[in-house]
């Protein structure tokens, strides 16, 4: 599976890369005390080092002349070493504050933009890598901060080692020089060849993560249908690309470090050579080609801006992979609030809905009165489920407006929309630590023991539960449940805290037809009256409905009680074609689950 963010430079790229920076700013800005004091640390720690060869040097010479002050300076030179050890580690525990701090910015960023878009939105990224993005990526990129406190401090020793030789001697100086060039050269290009590794790295990464996620969750299928070793194969298809991207990775960086390797010495040697000529000559001292010799160490010190580099270089290609989930669009809401006691008239006016660059939904207008049970049909691809969706505002439509009983569901807040509109779907998720937790799972408050039972009673799950080891208190890892149960125990979460307008999406299909017709009558009859949408695949589901909407291919090919469509349009009978089993000449289908057929034509 592609990633939707593997393709090459796009406008919608560079608007990550541009998010990316961004939040990895407001990282740093929620740690800015300890980044701070990072970078203080790492700096002063850096001002030790570069003071050390001037103090060591400096302490030489006098011992050398046995001048009374060389035991203080001894003395010194000690206090300097420890301070740069300290600072060092006063460094190291406050980057660990930072990173952490800094991952966890990143991570609640993300989850926070994840839960506020629409689930069409957050569908984008297969389930896997989602779970990449806040983890090892976020994880990579909260380093950044820090990290680049450090590369900022490392990059102190060898200015001011190239300084410090230009003090001591200029001709020492101008023989470390000559090697300049050739540092900046092989930093420039380890950047710029670590970032490409980097990011194909942790797209083939992504991907690796996205497709054994998949094979988790479809287990059982993969059990009963024999195929382990072919999901293996396909999990781990490109395990040779991440092993040659992570080769790659380290190539380069240890190509790096072998030219440096091979660098570094010809410098200091340079500067040995020269040093020496200029001690013999008498220019400087014992102690300043001593302090000439660690200045350039410092100087050449390229393996700490490499790993500084390198750090941050990772960081924020990381930060792309998480920075992503915060470029998906947010699902906004208003600030008005729906008329007290509403009977729940929903309105579509010219709504359209556009997925992929193709139409779905083609300019619906339609009334649903308040209170009315209205049942949405239609064959699979039609259109249904995204009609729910946009009925209950789980998503916007790209033109036109919905409004519930009166008041565009745009300019809702978000607590009275979740309040007043309720969902059940045909793969419920069940969230809570219990059986009650799942039932009473919803925004407002804990309705109570009581009403989560009342709930479960309406939704046919009241027996099954009460047979679990703890009933309702049964923790759900605990309750292995049928696919029919967890959908009643999804129906009664929705009845719990049904409002004006309930969608139930194709909620009773994993239920036998008995209990479809109790929660029917337990719909009608128990739960909060209000306005019912009802996506139905079942004949009986249309029969009992106050309206049938009929949607053919994105539009609404009529709208009227089930009798009237099932008398005049054969192509309405034909929906409904796979749910019915022949009849005696004459008369209509009956629903195969033994539906009266004289009761199916009304």
């Amino acid at each position: 599976m592609r990633s939707p963010d593997a393709a090459v430079h796009t406008p919608e790229t560079q608007t990550v890369e541009r998010g990316a920076d961004r939040a990895l700013v407001a990282a740093a800005r929620h740690s800015g005390g300890r980044t701070a004091a990072v970078l203080g640390c790492a700096l002063t720690a850096a001002a030790a080092a570069l003071a050390e060869p001037a103090v060591l040097g400096h302490t030489l010479d006098l011992l050398l002349r046995k001048d009374p002050s060389g035991p203080a300076w001894t003395l010194l030179c000690a206090a300097v070493i420890a301070a740069e050890v300290v600072l060092d580690a006063a460094a190291a525990r406050l980057t660990g504050e930072v990173d952490g701090r800094s991952t966890a910015r990143l991570r609640r960023l993300g989850l926070a933009r994840l839960l506020r878009t629409a689930p069409h939105h957050a569908a984008r990224y297969a389930p896997g890598e989602t779970a990449a993005r806040l983890t090892a990526h976020a994880t990579e990129a909260g380093k950044v901060p820090a990290a680049v406190a450090h590369a900022v401090a490392a990059l102190l020793p060898p200015i001011g080692a190239v300084a410090a030789l230009f003090l001591i001697d200029l001709w020492t100086a101008l023989a470390f020089v000559l090697g300049v060039p050739l540092l900046v050269l092989l930093l420039r290009a380890f950047a710029r060849d670590t970032l490409g590794s980097v990011a194909r790295y942790q797209q083939v990464q992504l991907a690796t993560a996205g497709r054994l996620v998949e094979a988790l969750a479809g287990a059982r299928t993969i059990a009963a249908a024999g195929t382990a070793d072919r999901e293996r194969a396909r999990i781990l298809a490109q395990l040779p690309e991440l092993g040659t991207e992570g080769r790659r990775m380290w190539q380069v960086y240890g190509g790096t470090t072998a030219r440096s390797a091979v660098l570094m010495p010809m410098l200091l040697y340079a500067v040995l050579a020269v040093g020496g000529i200029r001690l013999s000559a008498g220019a400087i001292g014992v102690g300043e080609l001593l302090a000439a010799l660690r200045y350039a160490a410092l100087a050449a010190g390229v393996g700490a801006v490499t790993g500084g580099l390198a750090a941050v270089v990772r960081g924020r290609a990381a930060a792309r992979k998480t920075a992503a989930l915060l470029a998906l669009p947010v699902l906004d809401h208003g600030w008005s609030e729906l008329p007290e006691g509403g009977p729940g008239t929903l309105e579509l006016r010219d709504v359209r809905v556009v997925r992929g660059g193709s139409t779905v939904l083609h300019d619906i207008s339609l009334v649903i009165p308040g209170g009315s049970t209205v049942a949405v049909v239609g064959r699979s691809g039609s259109g249904k489920t995204l009609f729910a969706a946009v009925a209950g505002r789980l998503t916007d439509p790209d033109a036109g407006l919905v409004l519930l009983d009166g008041v565009p569901l745009r300019e809702v807040t978000a607590e009275a929309l979740r309040r007043e509109v309720g969902y059940a779907f045909d793969r419920p998720a069940l969230l809570g630590d219990t059986v009650a937790d799942a039932i009473g799972f919803g925004a407002g408050p804990d309705p109570g023991p009581e009403a989560v039972r009342v709930a479960a009673r309406a939704a046919g799950a009241d027996l099954f539960v009460r047979r679990l080891p703890h009933g309702y208190g049964t923790c759900l890892a605990d309750a292995p449940m049928s696919g029919g149960e967890v959908q009643r125990l999804g129906l009664a979460r929705a009845f719990c805290h049904a409002g004006r307008l309930l969608v139930l999406d194709d909620a009773t299909s994993s239920l036998d037809t008995v209990t479809a017709r109790e929660v029917e009558r337990a719909l009608a009859h128990e739960v909060r009256p209000g306005t019912r949408i009802v996506v139905a695949h079942r004949l009986s589901s249309a029969v009992r409905a106050d309206l049938v909407v009929w949607l053919d291919d994105g539009r609404v090919r009529a709208a009227g009680t089930h009798g009237e469509l099932w008398q005049h349009e054969p192509d309405y009978r034909a929906v409904f074609a796979a749910d019915a089993k022949p009849a005696p000449e004459g008369e209509p289908a009956t629903e195969a689950a033994t539906e009266p057929a004289t009761e199916a034509a009304r």
